[in-house]
């Protein structure tokens, strides 16, 4: 992963350019001010693929707090069967 790129508060008045640097990036843009962080930016498509990122992550974290807890294993083949039932596919 590239490390995030860095710009002073004062280059947000570059609306467009901003706007363009944040579709070619491919990480966060951390915005300073007086020096230190202050916000971040970011496309709507890296927004959304980190979104979906942390989703997941979640998701596979509440299964393995089931597994750990002694909620049974099911079978992948009769999970995806029991679903094309219930569901049709």
């Amino acid at each position: 992963m590239a490390l995030p790129k860095v710009i002073p508060i004062n280059e947000l008045k570059n609306t467009a350019k901003i706007s363009q640097t944040c579709k070619e990036s491919d990480t966060p843009i951390i915005i300073t001010k007086n020096g230190y962080s202050d916000m971040v930016i970011m496309s709507v498509e890296l927004y959304e693929r980190e979104m979906a990122e942390a989703e997941l992550a979640g998701i596979i974290n509440e299964a393995v707090m089931e597994e750990e807890n002694g909620a049974p294993w099911i079978d992948g083949d009769e999970f995806f069967a029991s679903m094309r039932e219930k569901y049709g596919a």
